[in-house]
């Protein structure tokens, strides 16, 4: 059994501003993002573009400035909206208050396909052409907000058995039963294990939307799995089915996944 090191969430204190890890596993995970879609860049069919056309490092600056916004507005309203819509519609300014906490994945989603949609448009290029050159630079900024999680002991796990080599106690749970650290299994499916097969797939030259449709389906799947060990919402419990919030928001992403795969890969 092990037990959360509950780390200090500020990581460097400059007089009375406070940098936290959180903040600092996200700027990782936009310079990742950076870093990646350069070395995209040299993939096809992006390699092969010339001309007015073609592909570039300013590209990639907008893509990623746009990426911010979309993670940062979608985040914060998906939270709002899929998790808590009653009180945050009673307390809309609480909306705002980002610094309190509470960002949702599924809504970052939605915010970067609308500013990938309004990128595309800008540039008169296929949607779907820009989604699949994003998308396998994605998951590594997905296991860098894991990281995150885990060195603020939140989001943790269901209780495990108490034989479980890696069982983890984290005290800010308020139990001193062993729990699955589900951050790390979070941080392995859907950012280490998505990014390579992702990575490996879009090598080659694919369809246009089966790279978008590969990490749709292979997030949904992911995610669905970690649910099971993942503590959930403690104000919204286990839902229809037996299923969690979580577990519900991956739903229309598989089956879309899946579709536009199949969609993408039957087209000449």
């Amino acid at each position: 059994m092990l037990i959360h090191p509950q780390i200090n969430p500020v990581a460097l204190q400059l007089g009375p501003v406070g940098i936290h890890w959180y903040g600092l596993t996200y700027l990782a995970a936009f310079g990742l993002f950076f870093f990646l879609a350069m070395r995209r860049l040299r993939h096809k069919p992006y390699a092969s573009i010339t001309g007015p056309g073609a592909w570039s490092r300013k590209d990639i600056e907008d893509i990623l400035f746009l990426g911010v916004m979309g993670v940062v507005i979608g985040g914060r309203l998906g939270y709002c909206l899929f998790y808590k819509p009653g009180y945050y519609l009673s307390h809309p300014l609480e909306i705002f208050f980002v610094w309190q906490g509470g960002m949702s994945f599924h809504g970052g989603m939605l915010g970067v396909l609308a500013s990938q949609w309004w990128f595309a448009r800008s540039r008169q290029r296929p949607w779907l052409q820009v989604m699949d050159f994003v998308a396998p630079c994605v998951p590594t900024g997905l296991a860098a907000g894991r990281v995150g999680n885990f060195i603020n002991g939140e989001l943790w796990g269901r209780f495990s058995d108490p034989a479980l080599p890696w069982g983890m106690v984290f005290p800010h749970s308020g139990s001193m039963q062993p729990r699955h650290p589900s951050q790390v299994y979070q941080f392995l499916m859907e950012g280490l294990l998505l990014f390579v097969l992702l990575w490996l797939y879009a090598r080659k030259p694919r369809k246009t939307g089966q790279v978008s449709g590969a990490f749709l389906l292979g997030y949904g799947v992911f995610r669905f799995i970690a649910e099971f060990f993942r503590e959930p919402d403690e104000f919204l419990g286990i839902l229809a089915l037996g299923m969690s919030m979580g577990q519900w928001l991956c739903v229309p992403m598989i089956v879309g996944g899946a579709w536009l795969w199949v969609w993408a890969t039957k087209r000449a």
